[in-house]
Order: C-alpha cells, then structure tokens, then sequence
C-alpha cells in the first residue's frame, strides 16, 4: 500500500479538485480518475491506502469498482469511502455491500469526509 496516497474517483472534475484540495491540505497526496477504467488501472499501479468513489461514473460503476478492488489481493484492505446523490437507504447497503467501508451524500462536506476518510483508514490499517 502506498502511504498517503488516496485515489478519487469521480466523473466531476469539480469534485475531484475540492477532494484533492481538502485531502492535500489534511497531509495525503491524491490522485484523480474521471471514471471506472481509469480508476481501476491506477488502483493496480499506484495501490493507494484509500479511495473515494462515486456511485455513478462513466465505463464502471463505483460499486463494480469496489468488487474489483475487493477482488484483488494486493489492494483489497485500502480503505473504501462511496460518496453519491443518492442516500436511500437501499443506495448505501448496496454501497456497502459491494465492498466500500462507509458511504457519504453528496453535497459532501470536505472536513467531514476527511474525518471520515481518516477513520476508515485507521481502521483497516491499525497506528496509521
């Protein structure tokens, strides 16, 4: 796993600059993919020790990229955080059931979803 390194998947390049910008200023580096494809071949290069996916995104979907990601032995423990419009409670268990660790509405709230971030992370990756 790549220490710091949190990967954002997200077809809105507005989202992906304020997550970067909120991420970078919380001490992680972040990398950007406008879609599923994009971000699953980062995923097998980089291996960060976090994600943030958004539900619905161009060539895969966040939930598909998940399984992909829990799928894979060398970065199924990176820390999985979906964010989406849509906040039914049937959207996050099938968030949650396709492999992320926790699920944030859009609007997202930049300090929050760091918090967030940080605890999922500090879970799957005890003293980190």
């Amino acid at each position: 796993m790549n220490e710091n390194l949190i990967l954002i998947a997200d077809d809105d390049a507005d989202v992906r600059d304020l997550l970067s910008v909120s991420l970078e200023a919380a001490g992680y580096r972040a990398l950007g993919a406008k879609d599923g494809h994009t971000a699953a071949r980062i995923l097998t290069v980089a291996k960060p020790i976090g994600m943030i996916t958004d539900v619905r995104m161009p060539a895969m979907n966040g939930m598909e990229l998940c399984q992909l990601a829990r799928g894979n032995p060398e970065i199924r423990e990176m820390a999985i955080l979906m964010v989406s419009g849509n906040a039914h409670a049937y959207d996050v268990d099938a968030g949650l059931i396709s492999g992320a660790d926790g699920y944030l509405a859009k609007p997202l709230a930049p300090k929050a979803l760091v918090t967030e971030l940080r605890e999922l992370i500090s879970r799957r990756h005890p003293g980190r």
